[in-house]
C-alpha cells in the first residue's frame, strides 16, 4: 500500500488511466478499480464498495457532460436502466452490510457471466451499416428493467454502478456505443449516487467500517472525472468493432479475475 499522502496520488493517476480505456464503451472503470484498491492501496473491506460507488459519483460526470455535447444522452434507454437499477443497488448495499459474510461464492457468480459474455463479444460481429438493430429490439423494457434491477444489486453488494454489466449486454445485442455508452453511464451515476447514501446511512447502525473512505473515493473519483472526458471524446473516432473488442477483452480480463478471487 502506498505510503499516507501518495496513496491519493496513484488513486487519482490510475482512476484517470482506467476511464480513459473503459469510457468509450460505456464502462465508468469501477469495476477495474475495485480489486486494485483492495491490491494496491488497502482500502479494507466492506468499506470499499461504498467507496468504489463514490468514485462513480464523482466520475462519471464529466463522460456524461462530453456525450451530451455530442448529441448523446441516452434518452428512454438510460430511464429504463435507471427504473431498475436503483431499488437494486438499496438492496444490494442491505445484503452486503447485513446478509454476506465473504464474497466467494458471488466471486464466482461474477465469473460465471462475465467471461461468457466477454468471449461473446469478441468473437461476434457488429449489424453492418444500414442494417436494422434487430437483436436490440428483442430485449423489451420489462426485460431490461429486470435485468437492471440484479444490475444493481450486484453493484450495491460489490461497489460497481452496473455499466461494466450493462454496456457489454447492450452492446453485443446490437445497440450501438454511442447509445449504450451514455445511458450505462448515467444509469452508473444514479445507482451510486443511491449507493453511497444508503452505505453512509448503514454506518451509523454498525460497529464495522461500512462507510465510503473519502479522501481516496474522491481522488479516484478526480482521475475518472478527467479520464472520462477524454475517453467520451475520443469515442467518436473509434469504430464500433474496436470498442465491442475492447470491452471484450476487458470482460474477459475482469471475469478471470474474479474467478481467481474466488478459487482462491
Amino acid at each position: 500500500m502506498p505510503d499516507t499522502g501518495w496513496t491519493e496520488v496513484v488513486a487519482l493517476a490510475a482512476a484517470y488511466l482506467i476511464a480513459v480505456v473503459t469510457t468509450p464503451a460505456g464502462i465508468s472503470g469501477a469495476v477495474l478499480l475495485l480489486p486494485f484498491q483492495v491490491t494496491v492501496l488497502g482500502t479494507p473491506s466492506p468499506s470499499v464498495t461504498p467507496t468504489n460507488l463514490l468514485y462513480n459519483v464523482v466520475a462519471t460526470p464529466g463522460a456524461l457532460y462530453r456525450y451530451w455535447r455530442q448529441g448523446h444522452t441516452g434518452g428512454r434507454l438510460a430511464l429504463v436502466l435507471i427504473t431498475g437499477t436503483l431499488p437494486g443497488v438499496i438492496a444490494g448495499s442491505f445484503i452486503r452490510v447485513k446478509l454476506i459474510p465473504g464474497p466467494r461464492v458471488f466471486d464466482l457468480v461474477v465469473a460465471a457471466v462475465l467471461i461468457p459474455l466477454g468471449i461473446w463479444l469478441v468473437l461476434t460481429r457488429p449489424a453492418r451499416a444500414g442494417q436494422p438493430d434487430r437483436p436490440a429490439r428483442l430485449i423489451p423494457a420489462p426485460a431490461l428493467m429486470g435485468l437492471a434491477a440484479v444490475v444493481g444489486c450486484v453493484g450495491g453488494i460489490y461497489g460497481i454502478g452496473g455499466g461494466a454489466l450493462l454496456a457489454p449486454v447492450l452492446i453485443g445485442s446490437g445497440r450501438k456505443p454511442s447509445e449504450a455508452a451514455p445511458a450505462a453511464l448515467a444509469a452508473t451515476f444514479v445507482t451510486s449516487a443511491a449507493g453511497v447514501i444508503t452505505f453512509t446511512i448503514l454506518a451509523l447502525q454498525q460497529h464495522i467500517s461500512v462507510a465510503p473512505d473519502w479522501p481516496t473515493g474522491i481522488a479516484l473519483g478526480v482521475g475518472g472525472l478527467a479520464g472520462g472526458y477524454t475517453g467520451a471524446r475520443l469515442q467518436a473516432r473509434m469504430p464500433d468493432m474496436l470498442i465491442r473488442r475492447l470491452v471484450g477483452v476487458l470482460v474477459i480480463g475482469i471475469g478471470a479475475y474474479f474467478l481467481s478471487s474466488g478459487l482462491g
